[in-house]
C-alpha cells in the first residue's frame, strides 16, 4: 500500500534486510496513518475532506442526493480516530466506508445531470483509476521480484481490492496464478475496473467534452488518450517487459492529467483585439 502511494510509513520502513537495524510500525500505527492522520494527504479522512470541499465548490453542478451522500459519509468519519474503531471492530468500519464510496458512485450515476460536469467528473475518475491500477500492479510486481515469489493471499488481496476476485474465479478457477491475475486486471474488456476498459472510457469522456479553450493541449490530450488504449490493446500481449509498459502508462496518465488541466482549467486567456477609432 505504501509503495503504491509512493511514501514511507511513519517511524519505520518496509524494506527488510539481514540485520536487526530496522523498525516496522505495527498494524495499528499503519492503519491510523492511512485512515485518520491529518498530516497524511492520502489518508482516508483527508480524501473525504478534500472530496467534500471540491463538491462544495461545484455544488451547482452536482445533485442534492450526491451532496447529502457525501456529507453523511464525512460526518461519520470526521471526528473518529484509530482508537475509536480499533477497540470495537475495525473491519466493519472499512467495509462501511467502502460501501459509502460505492453508494456515492451509484447516486452520481442515477441523479447527476448529463452535461459537461458529468463528463469531467468521469474523466477525472478514470484517470485516477488508471493511475491507481498501475501503481497497485507495479507494487505487486516489485514485491514479487524482490521476494522471488508471493503468496496466493497477496494476489487474492490484489484481486479483492480491485473488486475482481469473483471475475477471476469465473474466468479461470480458484487457483491463483499471478500472470493470469495481471492479464485479467490489465486486458479484460468485460471487467469494469480493468486497465484497458478504464483507458477506453477516459478516451470516450475526453472526446465527449469536445471543443476546449486551449485547443493545442486538448488535441494533444486526445491523441495521448488514444495511444494509451492502443498500447494496452496491441502491444501488451507481445511485450516481455510488462512492468515497463505499466510504468509508461502511469507516466502517460500523469501527462494526460497535465494536458487536461492546461486545456480546460489553466488555459491562457487571449486579450481582445484593441479597437482603433
Amino acid at each position: 500500500m505504501y509503495t503504491t502511494l509512493g511514501r514511507q510509513p511513519p517511524w519505520g520502513n518496509l524494506t527488510f534486510d539481514d540485520s536487526d537495524d530496522y523498525t516496522l510500525a505495527d498494524s495499528y500505527t499503519l492503519a491510523g496513518d492511512l485512515t485518520f492522520e491529518r498530516d497524511n494527504h492520502d489518508s482516508v479522512r483527508n480524501c473525504f475532506a478534500l472530496g467534500r470541499e471540491n463538491a462544495r465548490q461545484v455544488r451547482h453542478c452536482i445533485s442534492a442526493e450526491m451532496w447529502t451522500c457525501l456529507n453523511l459519509a464525512w460526518l461519520r468519519i470526521r471526528d473518529l480516530d484509530i482508537e475509536d474503531i480499533w477497540k470495537v471492530s475495525p473491519e466493519s468500519f472499512y467495509v462501511e466506508t467502502s460501501r459509502e464510496i460505492d453508494t456515492f458512485a451509484g447516486v452520481a450515476e442515477s441523479t447527476m445531470y448529463r452535461d459537461e460536469g458529468w463528463n469531467f467528473m468521469r474523466l477525472g475518475r478514470f484517470i485516477e483509476r488508471a493511475q491507481l491500477r498501475v501503481s497497485l500492479l507495479l507494487a505487486q510486481c516489485t514485491a514479487r521480484r524482490a521476494q522471488g515469489e508471493t503468496s496466493d493471499a497477496d494476489w487474492t488481496s490484489l484481486l479483492r481490492s480491485c473488486k475482481a476476485l469473483d471475475a477471476y474465479k469465473r474466468s479461470y478457477s480458484v487457483e491463483i496464478q499471478p500472470d493470469r491475475v495481471i492479464d485479467l486486471l490489465v486486458t479484460d474488456p468485460l471487467l469494469p475496473g480493468s486497465l484497458c476498459r478504464v483507458l477506453d472510457a477516459l478516451a470516450t469522456e475526453l472526446a465527449a467534452i469536445g471543443v476546449n479553450p486551449g485547443s493545442h493541449a486538448g488535441e494533444a490530450a486526445e491523441r495521448l488518450a488514444g495511444r494509451l488504449g492502443t498500447l494496452i490493446r496491441y502491444e501488451w500481449p507481445d511485450r516481455e517487459d510488462r512492468e515497463a509498459v505499466l510504468a509508461q502508462v502511469g507516466d502517460d496518465c500523469r501527462k494526460l492529467h497535465s494536458l487536461v488541466m492546461t486545456a480546460y482549467i489553466d488555459y491562457a486567456i487571449e486579450d481582445s483585439p484593441v479597437q482603433t477609432p
